[in-house]
């Protein structure tokens, strides 16, 4: 059956419509995102003080006494402290800009995943604090202190606070972004991309690729730091192939 050339170019302006609605949307709900942000930006830059004290206290531990962060220009510190309430304010506002990615990949679930919402905003924004948390408290201090043990009589260590601030952002949005881990499988697996018997069948290349980004966000070379890293994110690993083999046995089941 031949579509006739107006029935066809209705087809194809419903289309058009779907896509641009599908793009309007997206905008939508990146501006949402965009102004939640700014508003945890605004919120962190009030208590801007407290936050750069309590992210330093990892590089006081290392330091000799009287040793303090150092800038040498003057706009050095200003943008140092606008970077780091931006990415506080990343983190305050994860919980909504997690929901507002749900939202929008939600139509293209089945009804009964849609009610999967309230879970993933909640882990996802646990995995992501906790990611951070733990680099913050397990691997900042072994790394700071293998870098500071370079400086001797010879060589006297004054931190820079942007070099400082931009090496602690890095590892925090790094080490939060590699501890959702497990609720990207959960969604791949949700929209039929990943089953468990293929994380099972590829674990050794997951291994791999662990310790290659284990080794790409840890600021040290040894072995131990890389580790430190790499350890939990093979935990995290084993933890997805259970949650995607309890979606699939969902899925199977009447």
């Amino acid at each position: 059956m031949t579509l006739s050339p107006d029935t066809q170019n209705s087809k194809d302006s419903q289309k058009e419509l779907t896509l641009t609605e599908h793009l309007a949307e997206l905008r939508t709900r990146l501006i949402r995102s965009i102004v939640a942000i700014v508003v945890g930006f605004c919120i962190c830059y009030a208590f801007i003080e407290p936050i750069f004290a309590l992210l330093s206290k990892p590089l006081e531990k290392v330091v000799p006494p009287g040793t303090t962060l150092i800038f040498t220009s003057y706009p050095e510190a200003f943008f140092t402290y606008l970077k780091l309430a931006l990415t506080c304010g990343i983190f305050v506002a994860s919980p909504f800009i997690l929901y507002e990615i749900w939202a929008f990949v939600a139509p293209g679930l089945y009804p009964h995943e849609k009610k999967w919402a309230l879970p993933f905003v909640v882990f996802s924004s646990i995995f992501f604090i906790g990611g951070a948390l733990f680099g913050y408290v397990v691997v900042f201090p072994a790394a700071f202190n293998f870098l500071a043990s370079y400086a001797g009589q010879d060589l006297k260590l004054l931190p820079s606070v942007s070099e400082y601030f931009s090496l602690t952002i890095k590892l925090l949005l790094g080490f939060g972004a590699a501890f959702e881990l497990p609720i990207f499988m959960v969604f791949m697996a949700l929209i039929g991309v990943i089953d468990a018997k293929m994380l099972r069948q590829n674990r050794k290349y997951a291994l791999l690729i662990i310790f290659i980004l284990a080794a790409i966000l840890t600021p040290t070379p040894d072995v131990v730091n890389q580790c430190l890293l790499a350890l939990p994110l093979l935990v995290l690993y084993e933890i997805s192939i259970f949650l995607v083999a309890l979606i699939g046995r969902k899925r199977e089941s009447p």
